[in-house]
């Protein structure tokens, strides 16, 4: 029978402060019962849907699409194909050429992993200036029949600034449409160091949420 021999937690801890997207409701934590008074632990967890590691319904940008408790866990669970863009900059493409050669690997059932090494610039400026998947490269895993996709970055589409336009979140659209997710704000990428990791993305199954936050993992099985 095959066993997990390895786990790599692949989340960021939810918690006052944290980095959000810019606009995003910024995760308080309030003690509402004490052991003290109460004789047991409550926390008031207020938190956006797309606080911390978390993933994208088709609903967070298209209207009447998919909720997140809508979707079929299947969609959240399978195994990671991980594309190694190291070696890119600030807000470079990902392109269909850059991704090519893995992408022959990719099929249904399997989930992209963008691992861009983005996370060592968590809580700064510069995450904002993460690379993003190009459309181009995004329809040929589409076409594989990719359905999920992950990445180390706060968003899969270019994030906008005083400097950069908003392009209307071309990714997010196309993975939209095709009844896909993605997740989002991942960390510890490099610690999967073994082949064909099975991924783990469930969220929170949030009533009518546009996304929810995840404990995301990989982990390696053996026989």
């Amino acid at each position: 029978m095959p066993h997990v021999r390895k786990i790599v937690d692949l989340s960021h801890t939810i918690g006052p402060g944290m980095q959000v997207y810019p606009g995003d409701p910024v995760p308080t934590l309030i003690r509402h019962c004490t052991l003290e008074r109460d004789g047991y632990n409550v926390l008031d967890v207020r938190i956006g849907s797309q606080s911390g590691t978390h993933v994208d319904a088709p609903a967070h940008l298209q209207a009447g699409a998919a909720t997140v408790d809508r979707l079929a866990p299947e969609l959240f669970v399978g195994r990671g194909v991980v594309f190694d863009l190291r070696e890119l900059v600030a807000r470079q493409r990902i392109t269909r050429e850059l991704i090519m050669s893995r992408a022959e690997d990719a099929g249904r059932g399997d989930i992209a992993v963008f691992h861009t090494g983005w996370s060592r610039h968590y809580g700064t400026d510069a995450y904002y200036t993460h690379p993003f998947l190009d459309p181009e490269a995004c329809a040929l895993l589409l076409d594989r029949g990719v359905r999920t996709f992950c990445l180390d970055t706060p968003s899969i589409d270019e994030t906008p600034d005083g400097e950069h336009t908003d392009a209307g979140y071309p990714v997010h659209h196309l993975i939209a449409d095709a009844g896909g997710v993605i997740g989002e704000n991942l960390c510890r990428l490099d610690r999967i160091d073994f082949p064909d990791p099975l991924v783990s993305l469930l969220p929170i199954a949030l009533e009518a949420g546009d996304g929810a936050p995840t404990r995301a993992v990989a982990m390696e099985l053996a026989e």
